[in-house]
């Protein structure tokens, strides 16, 4: 498989992203009226009469602990103290990204796009449940947004791809430079580092090395 071919699955990838993201939009909406509820600057605003009907669902907290599976109840303390090293990790890439980013020109990551904590809001959870909901949207919002300040950051110091493919890979990958081609990254590395416009990067082809001549200025 070329390079071309590799460009056109990722543009029909993209293609296909974006007309996914629209469906879950259009279907959100959906269930937005069948469940009556709205958002309103990041609130849940349920339809009058929804939020009592909801709340006949909620299992108490002791009934809840009682009824546990007993692995539930011992893996309980493992769970929860790996939120020290999450949030850790929030504060020091958020850093990270402020201080370093805006030296290198590099847009920074929104993190609001990332971390978005609404499901305790729900009147059907006990607190027990709704702490749960917190811990894992909080989480997994914060690896999602890490996952793309490392992607930009990788862009712009080591655009290079892996002798093997790696699972779970952020799509600028597919844009870094081969590996093994000396040439194209001496000649494009300050132009990649320039490009952010989509999720991911594009290398010089070979037949557009020769009218590139003035990349190799890594200054940049």
């Amino acid at each position: 498989m070329d390079n071309n071919r590799i460009d056109e699955l990722l543009q029909h990838l993209q293609a296909t992203q974006q007309e996914l993201a629209d469906e879950i939009d259009r279907l959100l909406e959906e269930k937005r009226s069948q469940f009556h509820y709205s958002v309103r600057q990041g609130r849940v605003r349920f339809e009058q009469g929804m939020r009592e009907l909801q709340r006949r669902y909620r299992q108490g907290l002791l009934r809840y602990v009682l009824t546990a599976p007993p692995r539930h109840l011992i893996t309980a303390p493992v769970i929860y103290l790996m939120f020290v090293p999450i949030v850790l990790l929030d504060a020091g890439v958020t850093i990270f990204q402020q201080i370093c980013f805006r030296a290198y020109r590099i847009p920074r990551v929104r993190r609001r796009d990332y971390l978005i904590v609404d499901r305790h809001q729900l009147p059907y959870l006990n607190a027990i449940e709704k702490l749960n909901c917190v811990y894992c949207g909080y989480s997994s919002g914060v690896i999602a947004y890490t996952h793309e300040i490392v992607a930009r950051t990788e862009q712009y110091w080591c655009p290079i791809k892996h002798a093997r493919r790696a699972n779970g890979a952020n799509l600028r990958v597919e844009g870094f430079f081969e590996f093994g081609d000396a040439e194209a990254y001496r000649r494009g590395l300050l132009r990649i580092r320039k490009q952010w416009d989509s999720g991911t990067a594009t290398p010089l082809s070979p037949e557009r090395k020769e009218n590139n001549a003035d990349d190799t200025d890594l200054s940049g």
